[in-house]
């Protein structure tokens, strides 16, 4: 499945068929990397198979959210010849720190990968003073 870049919402509300799906269904974390540049933080998930649709990532209580929606049901009952990987929805939680402008975080979905832009506060990037 190939996703052109595609802008995933980052929202603050709950939705119940999501939290549903999270307590009755297995959840696996999805691999990620994050790494900083001088003006923000970009986290990378790897999440196959996935579309900016089955995706969403929350902020809640201080913490990045991001949650993974597959079609379990399908995917549980295939009768397999052979299965590496794990069957589950994605879920991760990232404690967020205040040095981060969440008015200002984006996230992209493209090729079953999620990127987040969690861009630095103006009050804690480097600055240069000049002397007189």
């Amino acid at each position: 499945m190939t996703d052109s870049k595609e802008m995933v919402k980052v929202e603050n509300a709950n939705s119940q068929q999501w939290e549903d799906s999270l307590n009755n269904e297995c959840c696996i974390a999805p691999t990620v990397n994050i790494y900083e540049t001088t003006d923000e933080y970009l986290l990378v998930a790897d999440m196959p198979g996935l579309s900016k649709d089955d995706v969403r990532i929350k902020l809640e209580d201080g913490s990045l959210v991001i949650i993974g929606k597959v079609n379990y049901k399908d995917l549980v009952n295939r009768k397999y010849i052979l299965n590496e990987t794990e069957i589950g929805n994605y879920y991760r939680r990232f404690n967020i720190s205040d040095s981060i402008d969440e008015s200002k975080i984006v996230a992209r979905m493209e090729s079953g990968q999620l990127t987040i832009t969690l861009p630095k506060h103006e009050r804690v990037k480097p600055k240069i003073i000049e002397i007189r």
